[in-house]
């Protein structure tokens, strides 16, 4: 029995056995193989095949975002709609067969977007490519995922459950549990908040489908089975998701505003050009870029290359971005902006930068 017949067998289980209080240990255990199984037919297969054509591409730009969606949703349309890249468009399925990328240029960001081949159901397996195209997701920072407005919510909920099989997902925390193997001392149990869908038996006996038999689990919050796996596991992407909901030209207003209410949604017509704006405003507040702008004493900042940081980022990171010796010889730095009580003001290292700061540093 090969692992997809496996895979098979034990989502058939699952789905008939009834979920109580009796059973959460069993569909716990169950569970567990699955993910276990899951993970080894995402391992690479060690036999060396024929080199095929190369689909992941140089990872350039300030960010990256993968474009996945269904075949013939309007992902070629988009980025030929946005970016100075002209992707393959026609009337047919599977139009763009590897992974194309493109430059959108937005406040002074260069934004790489890839545009992927359309997932089909049974992607996770390895149908129409669509491992490759799920293993260049994982390496994006934002996941756009491109959905047919006409078609209602039957795309979105089989595309989550293809990158949630393949360990990607989407607009999720990473769990609060702190997990450690030991070389011995058995199982070493905690929690810091009442524990409500786990217990110590069920924690043992999923570690034990993992070959764990010493390890030291502490929860921190009030997690699931699946949630545990997903920390044990260890090899899960926690993404930002855009849904991006095209061809709204060919839907009721009243349908229109329904979609655009929902979290984390955009919607958007790339043949009329409808809304894309406001999507690219949305993809800036989902990658959380600043801009920081410097400036030279005695002279106006310089507005025209500023660098693009994430958000969070300190003076340390602004130095390391300029020059990596520079915060060797750090002495201090002068900022302008929301970020500080007063304008100017003098900082040190550790001070967080906001968008739009202008920053002075002085050397020693």
């Amino acid at each position: 029995m090969g692992i997809l017949e496996k895979i098979s067998e034990i989502e058939k289980e699952i789905a008939r056995t009834q979920k109580n209080k009796a059973t959460e240990y069993h569909l716990g255990v169950l569970k567990a193989k699955l993910a276990k199984y899951r993970s080894e037919l995402l391992a690479p297969s060690k036999k060396g095949g024929d080199k095929g054509e190369g689909f992941d591409v140089l990872k350039s730009g300030d960010a990256r975002v993968a474009l996945i969606g269904f075949p013939s949703v309007g992902k070629s349309t988009l980025l030929s709609t946005i970016t100075t890249t002209q992707s393959e468009c026609a009337s047919y399925e599977f139009t763009t067969l590897t992974c194309i990328p493109g430059v959108i240029e937005y406040k002074g960001a260069n934004i790489q977007l890839l545009d992927l081949p359309g997932i089909i159901e049974g992607a996770a397996q390895g149908k129409g490519r669509g491992r490759q195209v799920i293993a260049v997701a994982r390496t994006a920072d934002v996941v756009l995922m491109m959905l047919d407005a006409t078609k209602g919510d039957v795309q979105r909920l089989l595309l989550e459950a293809e990158l949630e099989a393949v360990g990607i997902r989407l607009n999720k925390q990473k769990p609060n549990i702190y997990f450690k193997v030991k070389k011995a001392g058995g199982l070493s149990f905690n929690s810091t908040c009442p524990l409500t869908r786990m217990d110590e038996k069920l924690v043992q006996m999923i570690l034990h489908e993992y070959k764990i038999f010493n390890a030291e689990v502490l929860f921190r919050e009030d997690c699931t089975a699946d949630e545990l796996i997903d920390v044990i596991s260890a090899n899960r992407v926690y993404m930002p998701c855009l849904y991006v909901y095209n061809k709204i030209d060919q839907i009721s207003i009243e349908e229109v505003d329904k979609l655009a209410r929902r979290p984390n949604a955009c919607v958007v017509s790339c043949n009329m050009k409808l809304n894309l704006d406001y999507l690219l405003e949305m993809l800036w507040e989902k990658l959380s870029l600043i801009r920081v702008y410097t400036k030279k004493p005695g002279e106006p900042p310089d507005f025209a290359g500023g660098l693009i940081l994430r958000r969070g980022c300190t003076v340390e990171h602004v130095c390391h971005s300029i020059h990596r010796t520079i915060a060797q010889h750090f002495k201090y730095a002068i900022v302008w902006g929301t970020s500080t009580k007063y304008s100017p003001q003098r900082v040190g290292l550790h001070h967080i930068m906001n968008d739009e700061d202008v920053i002075r540093i002085v050397k020693k």
